[in-house]
């Protein structure tokens, strides 16, 4: 028995207390006074770390220790202090000679509660440092969520393994040992995790995803923007706000469509053609010519055309009274050729990328005149309504080429062609 405790019991029996009652109580006074004066202690340190942190916090301007006050992180760890406290002085309030098994089950507790503050505060730190990071600009889309959570796995299954150590009496070293034969169960059981864990390193060595990048993954139905890289998910906000979970394994196994590249070039891609009827294509009269001079993106196109192809003509002494001798101008080709100007002085076009027009494989129905150009922006509405105005500019531009868009015959065109006939 302890000075002080003797020194209560003396007192006790002096106050009329059978002996073995005053044994229970001075063991029970000890204990009171140990939770009292490690309460007391807390609060100190609490009062005088903590205020003494959060005034320097105050007149500092990094962002990280206005974090760890708002996240109360240091109040995290200051509950070690009582719980150390506790289990160091547990033997002056219950003797490990008189009372070995309760002084034994309240150390347990004591260890097992300053194991679960340890993993705690190890977890509000990692989540602390992954928000300080993607606050920064250089870390903002790198997906550094799934790593912190590995990381708070590895920690929380350690934590685990020395809490049943604590509770069964064994060393964690021989717990660890035994998990080797299990390992095929541990990675069945955690299949997924480790999968993710694999696909993440994957993902984020070879920069293959980034929150914020889009994404198309037809197999998942995902069309939309990534929110999210966590260990066991990739989360994606489509485009008509739903969300898609997709696992971070499936993003290399199968083939999905990033777009990011796109969003980086400054340009959106169109390719899109308008088909054009084919028994409107003829050669150029010399009234067709003089029209087409007087369009501003022809103008010189036409001169030096023109020029070109009476200089080859004459060159090979062709016969101009036939149309299909030597090189003549179409109107498709002059539409052609406008079509590329046009395109070429639209402030709407990116001109640092691939622009042109051209004719694909004519088919039954008429000849593609197909566009090829990027538009100079990457938000989906401008760059749907800049697709728009060139084809409505198209479409209203044809006749003037004599040339007619090629269209299926439906059911009041032939309505239409009876009454004419019968007229």
């Amino acid at each position: 028995m302890s000075e002080l405790q003797q020194w209560i019991n003396s007192y006790l029996i002096k106050w009329g207390l059978v002996r073995d009652s005053a044994n229970i109580w001075d063991n029970l006074i000890v204990l009171l006074l140990v939770i009292a004066v490690t309460v007391g202690i807390d609060y100190t340190c609490r009062y005088i770390f903590l205020g003494l942190f959060k005034r320097f916090a105050k007149r500092t301007k990094n962002q990280w220790d206005d974090l760890i006050v708002e996240r109360k992180i240091i109040n995290k760890l200051m509950h070690l202090i009582p719980a150390i406290l506790v289990y160091i002085m547990l033997p002056l309030a219950l003797p490990r000679a008189e009372m070995p098994t309760l002084l034994g089950i309240l150390q347990m507790i004591c260890s097992i509660y300053i194991v679960a503050v340890i993993l705690r505060f190890i977890n509000a730190a990692l989540n602390l440092l992954l928000e300080i990071y993607n606050r920064k600009e250089a870390f903002k889309n790198k997906p550094l969520k799934g790593f912190v959570q590995i990381i708070q796995v590895l920690v929380f299954f350690v934590g685990f393994i020395i809490i049943i150590s604590i509770l069964i009496g064994k060393s964690p070293a021989t717990l660890f040992a035994g998990l080797g034969a299990s390992a095929a169960i541990l990675m069945l059981v955690f299949k997924d995790t480790i999968l993710g864990f694999v696909a993440g390193i994957q993902l984020s060595a070879n920069d293959m995803l980034r929150p914020g990048d889009w994404i198309t993954m037809t197999k998942y139905g995902a069309d939309g923007t990534v929110i999210e890289v966590t260990l066991n998910s990739i989360k994606v906000r489509n485009f008509d706000n739903t969300i898609t979970m997709i696992p971070p394994y499936a993003l290399v196994s199968d083939s999905f469509q990033n777009w990011r590249g796109m969003q980086e070039s400054g340009g959106r891609r169109v390719k899109r053609s308008i088909n054009i009827d084919m028994n409107s294509v003829r050669f150029c009269t010399p009234e067709m010519l003089d029209k087409f001079r007087k369009i501003s993106l022809l103008t010189e196109y036409i001169d030096t055309k023109q020029q070109e192809l009476e200089r080859y003509n004459k060159e090979h002494n062709i016969d101009g009274s036939i149309k299909v001798n030597g090189r003549r101008q179409t109107n498709l080709g002059v539409f052609r050729a406008y079509l590329v100007n046009y395109l070429k002085s639209n402030p709407d076009v990116n001109k640092d990328l691939t622009c042109m027009v051209r004719q694909l494989q004519p088919t039954e129905k008429g000849i593609p005149m197909e566009l090829y150009f990027f538009a100079a922006t990457t938000v989906w509405i401008p760059y749907e309504g800049i697709q728009s105005d060139v084809f409505d500019h198209i479409l209203a531009v044809l006749p003037e080429f004599d040339l007619q868009v090629f269209q299926e015959v439906s059911g009041s065109d032939l309505r239409h062609l009876r009454i004419e006939t019968a007229n």
